[in-house]
């Protein structure tokens, strides 16, 4: 029979690591420079949704407000210059390993007034279909793991340059489907949790040369809520709280072009791995990570920026950079590349990203593909991914504006 640890395991390494989770042992002398990736519960929350963002690299914290902001700053979505938008983007998930697992997300907004806005968003991962069998390899029943979030948020600006949000979250977890388990063990049930997210974003115009130029800046931080169990509290499993602090800078070069340069940088609050010593049949010392600790929800939060074994010079290889560039062409078609960087001994995800987009009146298309450096082999490698929206022109009203 199919073991829940075994799903949940396989879950975030798929989703996280281009190697081991470290290793199954470390040896003491090893301890030091070893591979110490950070594992959450449920970090399908971390996964890029839509094709825009996408195509940057993951990139999106600071870039242009539009319908998908819910997700990269929920602080910046007051700032869009439209009154309804919607958007659905959709994802092969892994597709060069498996091809029914699947990512798709669902937002929208709606601004009653030019200074506020209101958001919701779904998004739903659909792990495929796996076998349950017994003891002798027969199969007893498929399972459907699946998991989910509902969000629903709220942005205001302050004034013509700066804007603040929040959100807040519902997650579901099921990774064991109807799975039941063998007399006198645990039975697994699906994970639930709650959080919330916040945002600011500021944005300037700045005279640089003859064309119009701006920078924005944004921060947010994000899932900060509950841990995650699917069997007894003593199990829980923090989920994917991160910082991440973002930079656009948009220059014109005539009318009819434009290029931002986006920068973005993410770091997990959340405990580093904590390590048990062993010792061998001969005596040797070494070393097994261990996927729980027992810091509360803001200890763990806070105690992330020094709570690595290495000290100041593994924090600062747990920060992920995210670096892209994205041209448009009379506001009609856009052109993206992006690059993302994570430490070799934080889980080693190095990819290139690229996409375009188009827009007709109101509607609009997005496409991104996924290019590993390094690694041939990875699994995140051919990802694909497709987001259509559609935006509402402002009505003419009265409004009142922000001074």
């Amino acid at each position: 029979m199919l073991n829940k640890l075994f799903l949940i395991s396989i879950a975030c390494f798929i989703i996280f690591n281009e190697k081991s989770l470290g290793q199954a042992s470390i040896s003491g002398s090893d301890l030091v420079g070893a591979a110490r990736p950070i594992t959450t519960a449920v970090p399908f929350l971390t996964i890029t949704p839509d094709a825009r963002s996408g195509a940057m690299g993951d990139a999106g914290v600071a870039i242009s407000p539009d319908v998908n902001s819910s997700y990269w700053n929920i602080g910046k979505l007051a700032m869009i210059d439209k009154q309804i938008g919607v958007s659905v983007s959709y994802t092969p998930w892994l597709a060069r390993l498996v091809n029914d697992m699947s990512i798709s997300y669902l937002t929208g907004f709606y601004k009653p007034t030019k200074e506020q806005a209101f958001s919701f968003s779904m998004k739903y991962f659909n792990l495929g279909e796996l076998q349950q069998t017994d003891q002798n390899g027969f199969v007893v029943q498929l399972l459907r793991p699946k998991e989910y979030m509902f969000s629903l948020g709220y942005s205001r600006m302050l004034s013509e340059k700066l804007s603040i949000g929040g959100a807040g979250k519902f997650i579901y977890s099921n990774l064991t489907g109807s799975i039941q388990a063998a007399q006198g063990q645990v039975q697994p049930k699906p994970g639930i949790s709650g959080a919330v997210d916040f945002g600011i974003y500021y944005k300037t115009d700045i005279n640089i040369g003859a064309g119009n130029n701006s920078l924005a800046l944004g921060a947010t931080i994000t899932d900060v809520g509950s841990k995650m169990t699917y069997t007894d509290a003593t199990q829980a499993n923090p989920i994917p709280t991160a910082i991440k602090l973002g930079t656009a800078f948009t220059t014109e070069i005539d009318p009819y072009n434009k290029m931002t340069f986006v920068l973005d940088a993410v770091k997990l609050m959340t405990p580093s791995p904590v390590y048990k010593e062993n010792k061998d049949s001969t005596g040797r010392i070494f070393y097994t990570p261990l996927r729980t600790n027992n810091k509360g929800l803001f200890s763990g939060m806070f105690g992330s920026f020094s709570d690595a074994p290495e000290g100041f010079t593994e924090e600062m290889r747990e920060i992920i950079l995210c670096g892209a560039v994205e041209y448009w062409y009379n506001d009609l078609f856009a052109a993206r590349v992006g690059y993302f960087s994570e430490n070799k001994l934080k889980g080693n995800r190095k990819y290139v990203t690229f996409g375009f987009g188009v827009k007709y009146q109101s509607f609009g298309l997005d496409f991104a593909y996924l290019v590993p450096t390094g690694n041939r082999n990875s699994p995140l490698a051919e990802t694909l991914r497709f987001t259509l929206h559609y935006q509402f022109e402002a009505k003419s009203k009265e409004e009142t504006i922000v001074e």
